[in-house]
Parts: structure tokens; sequence; C-alpha cells
């Protein structure tokens, strides 16, 4: 399971490398490539406390995702009977009925 980031700048939702490490630098947390492009470009670096507190939230939420990963086993259950349907009522002698 990989970690889910929503970036703190246009509320994208993006999947970093594993290991948060891109080809021309180190992912980051907070900002998707775009933003984080942006941000670096306006001189803005992210805050580390906030960067901590993504990634924790993050591997939280991964940790309990794979908690509820496993569905409880349910038995298999079949109606004892076939289901009444609005369609197996709607024949032509309930119509007759209903108009006499």
């Amino acid at each position: 399971m990989r970690m889910l980031f929503e970036c703190v700048e246009c509320g994208s939702h993006y999947l970093p490398p594993e290991q948060m490490v891109y080809p021309d630098g180190p992912a980051s947390p907070l900002w998707c490539t775009h933003c984080q492009a942006g941000q670096l470009a306006a001189g803005v670096h992210e805050d580390p406390l906030l960067a901590r507190l993504a990634l924790a939230a993050a591997r939280s939420a991964l940790a309990g995702r794979s908690a509820d990963e496993t569905p409880p086993a349910r038995a298999d259950v079949r109606p004892s009977r076939p289901p009444l349907s609005r369609r197996a009522r709607s024949g032509p002698g309930g119509v007759r009925g209903k108009l006499a």
C-alpha cells in the first residue's frame, strides 16, 4: 500500500514515490509536483513541522486502511423463496382488477 497525500495549495490528491524522492529532487508531503515547482520558483520553502505532520497523518491513514483491508467473512445466505417484485404483481390480471 502507498501513502496518499492531499496538496495544501490546490487540494488535489497525489501519490508520490514510495521513497519520497523524484528524479529532480525530494518529494513534498505538502504540495503536488505542480504546486511544489511553483512554490520553489517563488522562493517559498515548506515548513518542516507541517511536512512531518502530513507524513504522520498519511502513515496513520495507511495503517488504518491496511487494518480495514480484510472484510468480515459472510455466510452465503440465499432466500427461501423468490422475492416479490413489482413486475411480478403488475400483470394484466392485476390491472383489470384495479380498473373494474
